[in-house]
């Protein structure tokens, strides 16, 4: 104990006492005594015996000075990734694979101008353009069938896509493809033209399911 004195005015004296605290706990051993543990009659025993552990000054005076070490030394580890020299040989610089942004479907022309639509008496849509214009497949497919003539559609293309889809593409003035050729997206099967029963360059385009033509507005991309 450390005994401090101060005189202060008015004949008054103040006296401190300085003690040191000794905690009930400073002396408390690691483990309790079994016969403590067993006379517990609320909680998990098993939990108390844990928690008389970690309540220990010491035990928390080892694990502060621990926490800290592992804190210092991780702040000064050199992260191995800073090390990486970018002229390396095993230095990746880009990815080891290629993605594919090939279109699935698309218009068959690559000017669209449409100048009629799908509609009672015309199943199928008219796109603009001149003649020798490139004619494209508006999905990969395999062509079916190859039809040159004065009348109707003209010399045309009739390309299978599977599922029972198909597409015709009429009024061509050259065919490149023949049949049971496979055919993708970038293949030009043909130029426009304005054979058969045309009235002007144009490309007419129908597209079938299991035969029967649907509007091709209605699964053709949107402008």
């Amino acid at each position: 104990m450390i005994k401090l004195t101060l005189n202060l005015p008015a004949k008054r004296r103040l006296e401190l006492k300085l003690v040191k605290n000794r905690l009930a706990y400073s002396n408390t051993p690691l483990f309790p005594k079994p016969g403590e543990i067993l006379r517990t009659r609320s909680g998990n025993k098993i939990s108390r015996v844990f928690r008389h552990v970690f309540e220990n000054k010491k035990i928390q005076k080892v694990l502060g000075l621990n926490l800290a070490a592992i804190f210092l030394s991780t702040s000064l580890m050199q992260f191995p990734f800073e090390e990486v020299n970018a002229t390396d040989e095993n230095f990746v610089t880009k990815a080891p694979f290629v993605l594919d942004t090939k279109k699935s479907i698309q218009y068959p022309v690559e000017k669209i101008t449409i100048t009629q639509g799908y509609k009672l008496l015309h199943p199928g849509l008219d796109l603009d353009g001149i003649t020798g214009d490139p004619i494209r497949p508006v999905m990969d497919g395999t062509v079916e069938a190859i039809n040159y003539s004065k009348y109707a559609y003209g010399d045309a293309v009739l390309i299978n896509h599977g599922s029972e889809i198909t597409t015709l593409y009429a009024h061509l003035s050259k065919i490149f493809v023949e049949p049971n050729q496979e055919v993708t997206t970038d293949t030009i099967i043909g130029e426009m033209g304005a054979t058969g029963h045309a009235f002007g360059d144009h490309l007419h385009l129908e597209i079938r399911d299991s035969g029967k033509p649907i509007n091709p507005l209605t699964v053709l991309p949107k402008e």
